[in-house]
């Protein structure tokens, strides 16, 4: 079997080299002419599969190794029995942390404390409720807005949109890119949408550049305190002005932790040996393991804050976007998919050990619930690896 794959895949060869030969591309790149004699696909976000790609090759199996399939024409694979998989939820855990890192970067600039802020989920998945749980942990109040999950549970726990926008002090998106229909969240944050929220609220977009009309969002730009932009509408081609705009800029990296994309190859690989009726062979266990990070913040007024930081320093990855501004048109495409390409890797909280000497009690909770390994002056080995 010849496998196509993203090259931004990781340890994509060493998992389907047991189907075939693996063939590695940049995703946006990937043609017709790539699959003329391969049997599958695997792709992230940045490919778009229809029958433009598709069409006459002898693909029998699609993968995304991402959560989000709006990249996917899916009724063409079902109208020509090629079979398909995704990763739902293979991410979420990276983009809640990088909403807790931008959230703490944010309160530290505007000195206030996350306990004191009111937040708004829009769209409550695999995301959006970590996002939630992680809040409830830093002491915030939430107000969720999902639609279709109301519909479906008649929770009274969901809130309208308005009643959200009106009540949050802070808005954090994660809802999916949908073009038409009652759920249409295509441009959803427009000029009407940005108006309604609270004036010097804090808007996060985590979820598809399209979700915002970004002339809108430029236009009406000081009603907001505060603006994280993780994704742009018409990537790598964005708009550098709203770089300038925004307070963190980053490269459509939220979701990009090592072990969100390790998560990711792990899922589609045991979803195409049970297509193929294999039995799996590889495992990315022993490709991952590695000694703990150690974390330790002496004489800090803010142990939490700090703690986080250093786990995920986010701050980095709006400096390394931020230079797009200083290069010409023709490079910024270039420079966007590079800063992808070779993103640092980033570990997730859980592998981080925090020595607590000196940690309040509570914030040594908090962090637990966020995560990270916890042990009052010990190694992470040693410390409490059972309590996360």
């Amino acid at each position: 079997m010849r496998i196509v794959g993203d090259e931004n895949i990781p340890f994509v060869k060493e998992a389907f080299s047991t189907f075939g030969e693996v063939t590695t591309l940049p995703g946006r790149t990937i043609s017709r002419s790539d699959l003329i004699d391969a049997e599958m696909l695997l792709v992230r976000s940045v490919t778009r599969v229809d029958e433009a790609l598709l069409g006459g090759t002898p693909v029998q199996f699609v993968a995304s190794a991402t959560i989000g399939i709006d990249h996917i024409d899916r009724e063409y694979l079902e109208k020509n029995n090629i079979g398909f998989t995704y990763a739902p939820g293979s991410n979420a855990d990276s983009v809640a942390e990088y909403f807790v890192a931008a959230l703490a970067v944010m309160t530290k600039r505007k000195k206030r404390a996350p306990a004191d802020l009111s937040l708004g989920i829009i769209g409550v998945g695999n995301t959006g409720s970590r996002v939630f749980k992680h809040a409830l942990t830093l002491g915030m109040r939430t107000l969720l807005c999902d639609p279709p999950k109301q519909r479906q549970t008649h929770c009274d726990m969901y809130r309208s949109l308005d009643e959200v926008l009106a009540g949050a002090d802070v808005v954090s998106l994660h809802v999916p890119l949908v073009a038409t229909g009652p759920e249409r969240t295509m441009r959803m944050v427009d000029a009407s949408f940005i108006g309604r929220m609270n004036q010097g609220a804090l808007l996060i977009n985590t979820s598809r550049g399209k979700v915002v009309d970004e002339p809108a969002l430029l236009d009406r730009r000081d009603h907001l305190g505060g603006l994280v932009l993780d994704v742009w509408d018409n990537e790598p081609a964005i708009r550098t002005e709203l770089v300038e705009a925004a307070d963190l800029a980053t490269p459509h990296i939220a979701g990009y932790s090592f072990d969100g994309k390790v998560r990711g190859t792990r899922m589609i690989y045991e979803a195409a040996c049970a297509w193929y009726f294999r039995k799996p062979q590889w495992s990315p266990a022993g490709s991952i393991d590695e000694p703990e990070a150690e974390i330790e913040v002496k004489e800090s007024v803010d142990h939490l804050r700090n703690t986080i930081l250093q786990a995920y320093p986010i701050e980095d990855d709006d400096r390394r976007l931020r230079q797009i501004v200083s290069l010409g048109k023709e490079e910024q495409s270039h420079y966007f998919d590079e800063l992808r390409k070779n993103y640092p890797r980033r570990r997730e909280f859980p592998h981080f050990a925090v020595k607590s000497r000196g940690y309040p009690v509570e914030v040594i909770g908090q962090l637990k619930q966020l995560g990270f390994r916890v042990g009052r002056g010990m190694t992470g080995r040693q410390g409490d690896r059972a309590t996360r």
